[in-house]
C-alpha cells in the first residue's frame, strides 16, 4: 500500500458554506479517461451534501465544482445525504447513498437510490432521476450495486448492523432474497461491525471486495475479501489483517478520530486506487498493486 504523498487531496473549503467544515467519503468512477469523485461534504448547518471533483492522474484534483452536485430534498433525507457509491449500468450511473432523516426524537438512516444519464453527468448537468428508499423504514446503510447482473438479477450489498448482507432485484426498486454475507470476527480488527466500501472488482478469481471494519475502540480500518463470481454471498477468502489503518494525523485527528472509510475505488493498469475519508474530515487516496490484494497461493 502506498499513500499519496500529497494527501489529503481534498480539504474543506471556507469559500463555500456547504463544504466549509468537512469533506470525505467519495464515490469514484472512471469515465472518459478521468476519475470522477462525488464526495460527502458538510457545512455550518451540519447537513451533508454531495460535491463533485475530477482528477486525470488519480491524485491531483483538476476541477472542483463550487456548488453541490446533490442536495437533500426528501423528508427522509432532511438531515443530509451521505456516503455516495456509483455504478455504471448501461447509459446511466446508479447512485446509492445514505438518507438521514431528522424526526422529533431521533435520526433514521436508510439506503436510497437514484440515477443520472452518463451524458448529463459528464456535462455537469445534475439532472437526477427519481429518488427512492430501497427498504423504507428499515435502518441500513453502506449500499453498493454490483456493476453487472448475476443470474439475471441486480445485486446489492448493504449493512444491517453489524453485518454485510446481500439483496437482489429485478428492477432496482423492489429488493428481496436478503442473505448474510459476512459479519464481525471476535478478537479482531473488525470485531464490532463491517460494511461495504466501493464497487467490487471483477477478476478471473472472483470479486475482489474491499470492506471496512470497526473494532470496539471505534477504530475504522479497511480490509479485503474475495467473493465467488457467480454466488457473491460466498466468501472464498478474507484477509486476517487490515490493508489500511489510521496512522497519519489526517486519519487519526478530525471530526471522528481514527477513521479510514472508503466509498470508492478504481482499477487502472493493475493498480487499485482507493479513495477514503480521513477522520471524517478530509479526502485521501492510497494505491495498491492488484497482486498485493489477492490471496497468496
Amino acid at each position: 500500500m502506498k499513500r499519496f504523498e500529497g494527501n489529503p487531496i481534498l480539504k474543506p473549503d471556507g469559500k463555500h458554506d456547504w463544504e466549509s467544515r468537512t469533506v470525505s467519503n467519495a464515490a469514484a468512477i472512471l469515465l472518459d479517461k478521468q476519475i470522477h469523485l462525488l464526495y460527502r461534504a458538510m457545512g455550518n448547518d451540519n447537513i451533508s451534501r454531495i460535491g463533485y471533483a475530477v482528477t486525470t492522474d488519480g491524485y491531483n484534483i483538476d476541477e472542483r465544482a463550487p456548488d453541490p452536485a446533490f442536495s437533500p430534498i426528501m423528508e427522509a433525507e432532511n438531515a443530509g445525504c451521505e456516503d455516495p457509491r456509483l455504478t455504471v449500468l448501461g447509459d446511466s450511473l446508479i447512485m446509492t447513498y445514505v438518507a438521514y432523516g431528522q424526526y422529533a426524537y431521533h435520526k433514521v438512516y436508510q439506503v436510497a437510490l437514484t440515477s443520472i444519464p452518463i451524458t448529463n453527468f459528464l456535462a455537469r448537468q445534475w439532472i437526477w432521476g427519481e429518488r427512492r428508499l430501497c427498504m423504507p423504514g428499515i435502518r441500513n446503510k453502506d449500499a453498493i450495486v454490483f456493476p453487472k447482473k448475476i443470474n439475471d438479477e441486480y445485486i446489492m450489498f448493504l449493512r444491517f448492523d453489524p453485518d454485510i448482507c446481500i439483496a437482489r432485484s429485478n428492477d432496482l426498486n423492489l429488493w428481496y432474497k436478503l442473505e448474510f454475507v459476512m459479519g464481525p470476527r471476535l478478537d479482531s480488527w473488525d470485531s464490532f461491525k463491517v460494511g461495504a466500501t466501493g464497487l467490487p472488482i471483477e477478476l478471473n478469481e472472483g470479486w475482489l471486495f474491499i470492506y471496512h471494519g470497526v473494532n470496539y475502540s471505534n477504530v475504522y480500518c479497511l480490509g479485503v475479501a474475495l467473493l465467488d463470481k457467480e454466488r457473491p454471498e460466498q466468501v472464498i477468502y478474507r484477509g486476517k489483517e487490515p490493508i489500511l489503518t489510521p496512522e497519519k494525523d489526517y486519519e487519526r485527528l478530525g471530526k471522528v478520530q481514527n477513521v479510514v472509510f472508503s466509498c470508492g475505488n478504481v482499477l487502472i493498469d493493475d493498480k487499485v486506487l482507493v479513495y477514503y475519508g480521513g477522520a471524517d474530515s478530509v479526502l485521501c487516496v492510497a494505491t495498491y498493486d492488484l497482486a498485493e490484494l489477492l490471496p497468496k497461493k
